[in-house]
């Protein structure tokens, strides 16, 4: 008899186990569910904005003004103004 206790007792103990272990594995679900949800309603961070690109005509006035003030040679000054008008 006192075999048959343990046994049963066993039983209903693995019962409880299994049937709590099934409902937190539900809930657990239904929260992962609901953050995916969430997830994909809330809008998605934009990727930052690319600098603008500077005004060539910018660019050659800057040039000008090295080229001016002696800190950019003949060479040097042609050789930026060409990449500036042909990139």
């Amino acid at each position: 008899m006192p075999l048959l206790r343990t046994m049963a007792r066993t039983t209903v103990i693995a019962g409880t186990a299994s049937a709590v272990s099934g409902r937190v594995s539900h809930r657990q679900q239904g929260k992962w569910a609901a953050q995916e949800q969430q997830q994909a309603a809330a809008p998605q961070a934009a990727a930052p904005a690319p600098a603008p690109e500077e005004d060539p005509m910018e660019k050659l006035t800057q040039l000008g003004k090295l080229h001016e003030q002696g800190i950019l040679t003949d060479e040097e000054f042609a050789a930026e103004k060409a990449k500036i008008l042909n990139g």
